[in-house]
C-alpha cells in the first residue's frame, strides 16, 4: 500500500510538473509563514518581558520613572491618590508615617504629632495630621514640595514657622520650629 501511494505521487509529479512546482512553492510558503509567526511571537514575548522588568524596577525603586524634560530631579511618584487602609485609624497612621518620613528625609525631627480623625472635614473623608517639628531653614521648601508633590495627594492646610533664635547679632543659626497641619482624603476600606 505504501508503495502504491508513493508511485501515485511520482506519477502526478512526472505527469504535471507545473502542479508539482505549485505544491512545492505552497509548502515552502507555509514553512516561511510558520517561521515568521514564531519569530514575531518570540519578539512580542521579549518586549512583554522587557516591559514587565522595567515596571518591576520602577516599583522596587531601583530606577526612577523617566521624567519629562521640565521635571525636577525627583521623579513623580506613582500610587493611589487617596490614603489607603482598611480602617480610618490605619489610614491616619499611614498619613502620620508619610509626614514623619518627609520631615526626616530633609534632616528634620518630629517633636510631636496628633492625628485628627474627626473634624470639620472628616465628613468629606479627610484625615488631618498636626505635627510639630524642627527643620533647617533651607530644607523647608523641599519638605513642602515632598509632602504636596508625592502620592497620596496631601495638602498642607496650615503652616506656622518660628525662626531660629540667636543670642548674637550674627547670621541666624539653628533650626526652625514648624507646626504643620497636613490632610489627605481616605475613601474608606474599599
Amino acid at each position: 500500500m505504501i508503495g502504491d501511494g508513493s508511485s501515485t505521487i511520482k506519477r502526478v509529479i512526472a505527469g504535471a510538473p507545473a502542479t508539482a512546482t505549485i505544491i512545492y512553492a505552497a509548502v515552502i510558503a507555509a514553512f516561511l509563514a510558520l517561521i515568521w509567526s514564531a519569530i514575531a511571537d518570540i519578539q512580542e514575548r521579549r518586549a512583554g518581558v522587557a516591559a514587565t522588568a522595567d515596571m518591576l524596577a520602577q516599583l522596587q525603586g531601583r530606577r526612577p520613572l523617566s521624567p519629562g524634560p521640565n521635571a525636577p530631579g525627583d521623579a513623580a511618584q506613582t500610587g493611589s491618590p487617596f490614603l489607603e487602609g482598611p480602617t480610618v485609624t490605619v489610614a491616619g497612621a499611614a498619613l502620620l508615617q508619610r509626614v514623619a518620613s518627609a520631615v526626616t528625609k530633609v534632616g528634620g525631627n518630629v517633636l510631636s504629632s496628633q492625628v485628627e480623625l474627626q473634624g470639620t472635614q472628616s465628613k468629606a473623608g479627610f484625615i488631618n495630621v498636626i505635627a510639630s517639628c524642627e527643620v533647617d531653614q533651607p530644607a523647608l521648601q523641599r519638605l513642602l514640595y515632598d509632602i504636596e508633590a508625592g502620592m497620596p495627594f496631601l495638602f498642607v492646610e496650615q503652616l506656622v514657622a518660628q525662626a531660629p533664635t540667636t543670642s548674637t547679632g550674627g547670621p541666624e543659626e539653628g533650626r526652625m520650629r514648624l507646626m504643620l497641619s497636613v490632610s489627605g482624603q481616605w475613601q474608606g476600606g474599599k
